[in-house]
């Protein structure tokens, strides 16, 4: 028993039939995942801790009944009864790991459920419609899963996405379909889309980044490790480009001090032998910072306010939205004439998402509380995905053990991905392992 007030202490009594703990231990334990980021043995570890603190006879749930639990609850999420509704936005994007497998994710929220103008989504607020792991996809593979997604919401009012080509292609001749339904195009991946073609063609900015890698590598196991660049990361690095570009300026700012800073323990001349290079690119900073902060501008903008008829015209009257260089402002002119295109799909006095930003952030926690099985390609955790998302309650919880019994997982995770990566590995693993023993077998006398 866990120690707390009479209502507390009513949802560890309350047992799913069948099952030796209550709902209540169900919850707590999915709770420590989802919200402390524990793993799912760090949240028996942490049970067990509690248990010995608190002097108390309790048997913790060992971490693969709760990684039962977590699949249940997911499972359960992703399959009740969905509202069918006319103001559905359905929220897709593709999840890749390792090996040839995709999975299309779609979740949804209510046109009539958005949260008010200054506030952005969070996890609790969208619903999990579906996932479609696949071992290919293009635009009508999509298609297919758009149309198959209709049964459980209707037809949307909203789709939104990035311009995947398979994706893009599959929402485009959905909407073709269904007329009444407009595809809006993330912001963010605008943005990045922006910035990438002001900057991969820019002699300077590759120089620059060359140049911070390579200082990287040479300070990073030095007394300099404390101003190393940052990481670039290779996959979608035009929408982290403003750390890269933070920390140029503020190690000029390092570089220009006349006394200089005591705290690395070296030398003024050996903090320019490193870092002197940066001088080279002063302007050009200062340039990069400008097209970065107009570009966070219209992002940030559309993801609080969301996209409404004649809102780039607000967009344009932000002090903060203005451009000092030919290329900024040639960068707020194209943000502006995007912002104001995709103004023109919603109707009077509506409001319509404008970044799918909050997939992406569901993608990053599911890959975090797979750690290392995210090598293995697609296995049934996948069915995590759903889990994160929707309020997770004791009664939903007690709702899912009620009702999804561990071979549907089973059955899921055979109808929808098959053999995942590890699996196949164990198995060349196996046949090398024979093919060696019977090698031996042969000098055997």
């Amino acid at each position: 028993m866990i120690p707390g007030n009479t209502e507390s202490l009513r949802q560890f009594e309350k047992k799913p039939s069948f099952h030796t703990f209550s709902s209540g231990h169900a919850y707590l334990f999915i709770s420590l995942v989802l919200n402390a980021c524990t793993s799912l043995r760090g949240a028996e570890r942490t049970l067990l801790l509690l248990s010995t603190f608190l002097n108390i006879n309790y048997t913790a749930p060992s971490w693969y009944s709760g990684r039962i639990w977590f699949l249940r609850l997911g499972y359960y999420k992703l399959n009740r009864a969905k509202e069918i509704a006319d103001d559905w936005i359905w929220i897709v994007d593709h999840s890749v790991q390792w090996g040839k497998e995709k999975c299309l994710a779609i979740l949804g929220i209510r046109q009539s459920q958005l949260p008010d103008a200054e506030t952005i989504l969070c996890h609790e607020d969208v619903e999990p419609l579906a996932l479609f792991p696949v071992t290919k996809s293009n635009g009508d593979v999509v298609y297919e899963q758009l149309q198959e997604t209709i049964s459980k919401t209707g037809v949307p009012k909203q789709i939104i996405s990035d311009h995947g080509t398979d994706v893009k292609s599959g929402i485009e001749r959905f909407c073709q379909k269904f007329t009444d339904t407009v595809f809006v195009y993330d912001i963010t991946h605008k943005a990045a889309t922006v910035l990438k073609r002001e900057l991969s063609t820019d002699d300077k900015w590759n120089a620059f980044t060359r140049l911070a890698t390579s200082t990287r590598k040479k300070v990073q196991q030095t007394q300099l490790a404390a101003i190393a660049p940052p990481n670039q990361r290779s996959k979608a690095r035009y929408m982290n480009v403003e750390p890269l570009v933070k920390w140029g300026l503020d190690k000029l700012c390092l570089l220009d001090s006349p006394d200089g800073f005591s705290g690395l323990e070296c030398s003024r001349n050996h903090i320019t032998h490193k870092l002197g290079w940066l001088t080279n690119f002063r302007r050009d900073l200062v340039e990069w910072k400008e097209l970065i902060r107009i570009v966070k501008e219209a992002e940030s903008f559309i993801k609080f306010q969301g996209i409404y008829r004649n809102c780039h015209v607000d967009l344009m009257m932000l002090p903060t939205f203005k451009g000092k260089t030919f290329r900024a402002m040639r960068i707020r002119t194209e943000l502006l004439d995007f912002v104001e295109q995709e103004s023109k799909k919603a109707g009077k006095d509506e409001r319509l998402l404008g970044t799918s930003e909050i997939i992406e952030s569901v993608f990053g926690k599911m890959k975090r509380l797979e750690h290392d099985q995210a090598k293995s390609g697609f296995t049934v955790f996948i069915l995590s995905l759903a889990t994160i998302v929707s309020k997770t309650t004791t009664e939903v919880v007690h709702k899912a053990l009620e009702t999804v019994p561990t071979k549907k997982i089973h059955e899921w995770f055979k109808d929808n991905i098959g053999k995942s990566v590890q699996a196949k590995r164990m198995q060349v693993n196996d046949w090398i392992k024979e093919q060696e023993q019977k090698k031996e077998q042969k000098f055997v006398f």
